[in-house]
């Protein structure tokens, strides 16, 4: 929320989000209004290759582990691939090599709708690689907003992996 306070409020989050999903609208409209435009096998191409190096690999790996914890060159590799630094990189060695293109709008339709749409942002080591809600700070933000004790039904559960869901 700040730099002496480095966390959101589920409000905050929510606007947070809404940010990202005016950007994709705007990129959405863009898109449409230059689809005769789009050259479609790279576009595909660069859509699909931000989770195929940055998501999917930790995905598996998160999945196939008994405990939860996986390697974090898989968060490295999610953060990576999913920086508007580096998308932001390849949109201009892209156009240095190829010349503007209404394709590379591909790029934030799928940075803006991770964030907006399905609210995943950047990986933090300290977390699972999959959203797990985490007991302490569900305690934490209810004593910050000043909500009571959580009904039996919201509180944090234990799951085989050692996190809660």
């Amino acid at each position: 929320m700040d730099m002496a306070n480095q966390f959101e409020t589920p409000n905050t989050y929510r606007l947070h989000r809404a940010e990202y999903l005016f950007g994709l609208l705007v990129a959405l409209v863009l898109f449409i209004m230059h689809i005769g435009e789009i050259r479609w096998i790279p576009a595909i191409l660069l859509f699909v290759y931000i989770d195929l190096i940055g998501y999917i690999p930790g995905a598996i790996a998160f999945r196939r582990s008994k405990t939860g914890h996986i390697s974090k060159g898989y968060y490295v590799a999610y953060n990576i691939m999913h920086s508007m630094v580096t998308q932001g990189a390849v949109a201009v060695v892209w156009t240095l090599v190829y010349g503007p293109d209404w394709t590379l709008l591909v790029l934030p339709l799928h940075l803006f709708a991770d964030r907006g749409i399905f609210g995943n942002f950047l990986k933090s080591f300290k977390l699972p690689f999959e959203p797990v809600p985490n007991p302490a700070f569900q305690q934490f933000i209810q004593k910050l907003t000043g909500g009571g004790a959580p009904a039996a039904s919201e509180q944090p559960v234990a799951t085989g992996a050692g996190a809660t869901r």
